[in-house]
């Protein structure tokens, strides 16, 4: 069934789809945190990372997409996101990205092909700057790579409705529950202050990538888009059209069919 939510008042009320139910699933020590993580089916492995103050939950339109397509799928909960925790450190990318390495190890993954969107974007290029031999590729999905990529940030009522459905899964996942006004500003934090990878850096990158721009994207510049794609070598550009930062929420057949065709161009 195609789904269109475009204002989110269905993610608001009702989250997104719910995922399968899995036996797989467990956590990962790494870095003073517990990290969770889930597998659905089987084939060459595909990670979603998902954006801040978000948790793996917000996937729930994709999984089915990618298994039926023959893929594993691995979910993980960001550190401090979901049902992992975290420690007093502050949040950083590259810790984040150490904690998808970990899974990766601990599930024996040599090798993974990473759909990242907003900070789980930002944590998939790290990753694949900091271990290429571990990324097959990289799905980048709204987010920046240094601070001029953002645009001022304006509340609307969009935000506002993903923010609710945000404090109620954390109120229901979280190993602390009621600490929701102090993971926002420890995540606003690093959103604030990170990233920051030159142009030299992003030209080191070696995997595959697609940075893909959504049209009416609220936080990031589309020029910036347009600059990874052409910073990173050999990197491809894909715009989506009629939908935000929450595309995979707003119109999930017309996401699921840019990672699917991501997915068939870096894999057999």
């Amino acid at each position: 069934m195609d789904i269109t939510d475009d204002d989110l008042s269905r993610f608001e009320a009702e989250g997104a789809a719910p995922l399968p139910v899995t036996n797989d699933q467990g956590y990962v020590e790494n870095e003073g945190a517990r990290i969770w993580y889930a597998s659905y089916g089987s084939g060459a492995p595909v990670i979603l990372l998902h954006g801040g103050l978000g948790n793996s939950g917000n996937w729930g339109y994709q999984v089915p997409a990618l298994v039926r397509a023959g893929y594993r799928v691995i979910l993980i909960d960001s550190r401090g996101h979901g049902r992992s925790t975290r420690d007093a450190r502050l949040y950083s990318y590259e810790l984040m990205a150490s904690d998808v390495s970990k899974v990766m190890n601990v599930l024996h993954l040599a090798k993974a092909s990473l759909v990242g969107w907003s900070d789980g974007a930002c944590t998939a290029l790290v990753l694949a700057l900091k271990a290429p031999a571990q990324v097959a590729g990289v799905f980048f999905f709204g987010c920046n790579m240094d601070p001029s990529g953002t645009k001022e940030f304006v509340f609307t009522p969009i935000i506002g409705r993903c923010l609710n459905r945000h404090k109620q899964d954390y109120q229901r996942l979280s190993a602390t529950p009621s600490q929701f006004d102090e993971f926002i500003e420890a995540v606003g934090l690093m959103q604030r202050t990170q990233p920051d990878y030159p142009a030299d850096d992003l030209a080191q990158i070696s995997v595959p990538v697609v940075i893909v721009h959504s049209e009416h994207d609220e936080f990031i510049m589309r020029e910036h888009a347009e600059y990874l794609a052409r910073s990173i070598p050999n990197a491809k550009s894909v715009n989506l059209h009629g939908v935000s930062h929450f595309a995979p929420l707003q119109r999930p057949e017309q996401f699921n069919i840019a990672v699917l065709a991501f997915l068939g161009g870096i894999l057999p």
